[in-house]
């Protein structure tokens, strides 16, 4: 990382600071808001350790000095006007003093976008086939509530009949089919990874770490 080398305008403001947004280089997630002067960014680059430069104790602060659950740098970006950083961290442990994964409360979790969302229903259908969730009267299980139902033998079975559809729309023509198809695998193996209890975390998770 060539960050020293960044031409950071710390003389913008009276105080000399600049703000450094602070986000997980793997989650993507905002985790904190702090500033930093010159010196304290030097030394987050020379340690590697996240610096501030603390504006109620005047002077420099290292997150995790005192807790241990420190900002592992990973990079520095610079934004378009020379005033404001972006800091790319690994987090160890949560990073707001409350205990909780970002400074709003937040956990500091991989969303997958709607893949996220279909994961969360699919757990309550699960639940429900559990008999954790009721199901409103008058409302028939779902297919997937029944699906967990049927046990892991014909959740396993549903996903090698999709993805043998997946394999024949492949050698074909019909793009639309294929996405259709492909969808179709997706959504079972997610089925399939919760009946085995896991979610697509935990094989991302596998993947990173044979990168």
């Amino acid at each position: 990382m060539e960050s020293k080398i960044m031409n950071i305008d710390f003389n913008k403001n009276n105080d000399g600071l600049v703000p450094a947004i602070v986000q997980d280089a793997i989650t993507k997630n905002v985790l904190m808001l702090g500033y930093m002067n010159q010196e304290a960014y030097n030394k987050t680059v020379d340690s590697r350790k996240v610096t501030f430069f603390s504006r109620t104790k005047k002077r420099l602060w290292t997150k995790g000095e005192e807790s241990g659950n420190f900002l592992n740098l990973v990079d520095i970006k610079l934004d378009c006007d020379n005033d404001t950083l972006l800091v790319m961290v690994d987090p160890v442990g949560p990073t707001c003093h409350k205990g909780t994964g970002t400074c709003w409360g937040e956990e500091n979790s991989t969303s997958f976008g709607f893949i996220s969302e279909l994961e969360n229903i699919i757990q309550n259908r699960k639940e429900q086939a559990e008999g954790k969730v009721e199901i409103p009267e008058g409302v028939k299980p779902s297919y997937v509530s029944s699906l967990f139902k049927s046990g892991i033998n014909k959740v396993a079975q549903k996903v090698g009949e999709e993805a043998v559809e997946v394999v024949i729309e492949a050698k074909d023509n019909n793009d639309q089919l294929f996405k259709d198809e492909s969808a179709d695998l997706l959504f079972h193996y997610l089925i399939l990874l919760q009946a085995k209890g896991f979610k697509l975390q935990d094989i991302v998770k596998v993947l990173q770490s044979r990168h």
